[in-house]
């Protein structure tokens, strides 16, 4: 398992060079971690609990679609560099990784008939709850990556592992037709590793210095907003 060194926010005189106003003191830092994770079980046992007939017919529809596991559980690194598996609804046919490449445009042929209909509204996100309530990621907190693209992190960048990964984040919604921009896109992966994941970098870097509970509130206001227009067009 590959892990990175990367600290929690540090306070002012730390080596790593940020202002010192967008961290926490280290206490109050603590306090903090600590409300957010119990927010975060709260939440996601109870998203779990209210949704769980609404996954079952989600599943079923996976089932009888297509063949393969209901579940995608593909690798992510977390927080501190730790690596886990994710839980996604698979919405793409068995073997997908080993078929193409690892960002995918709306008009990959890898899509299954109800993968198309779940990405398209962001259902299959919502077993990553599970990992929620794990303790691996957080209802809101940078999107994970693949091991593919962390390694690249620049030395600022590393920042984003002192945090656990989220379900939302500033560039989920910023980007939220992804799929669409990479379909115009002849290299999917290339135009995300080089167009796209340099800005969505610098939003997650946004998220580790601003972060806060009132923060944390207002992103989740947002994407629940956006989803509800259909639009996602939120500026920052």
């Amino acid at each position: 398992m590959r892990t990175f060194a990367c600290r929690p926010p540090q306070e002012k005189g730390s080596a790593s060079g940020l202002a010192a106003k967008t961290f926490l003191p280290s206490q109050t830092w603590r306090v903090a971690g600590a409300c957010k994770r119990i927010f975060d079980i709260v939440l996601s046992f109870a998203g779990l609990l209210i949704l769980s007939p609404f996954l079952t017919v989600i599943a079923l529809c996976i089932i009888f679609d297509s063949r393969g596991p209901v579940f995608f559980r593909g690798f992510r690194t977390g927080r501190y560099g730790r690596s886990f598996r994710i839980f996604k609804f698979r919405t793409m046919v068995p073997e997908a990784e080993r078929l193409g490449g690892t960002s995918t445009a709306e008009t990959d042929p890898r899509i299954t008939r109800v993968g198309r209909f779940l990405r398209k509204h962001k259902l299959d996100e919502l077993p990553q709850l599970l990992n929620v309530l794990k303790g691996e990621m957080s209802i809101v907190g940078p999107r994970p990556e693949v091991e593919e693209y962390t390694r690249l992190y620049s030395p600022e960048e590393m920042q984003i592992l002192s945090v656990f990964p989220g379900i939302t984040d500033l560039a989920s919604i910023r980007f939220r037709d992804l799929n669409a921009l990479l379909a115009q896109s002849d290299d999917p992966d290339y135009y995300y590793a080089n167009r796209i994941r340099p800005v969505k970098n610098q939003l997650r870097l946004e998220y580790v210095r601003r972060q806060s509970m009132w923060l944390d509130l207002k992103i989740i206001f947002w994407t629940l907003r956006e989803i509800w227009r259909g639009s996602w067009s939120t500026k920052f």
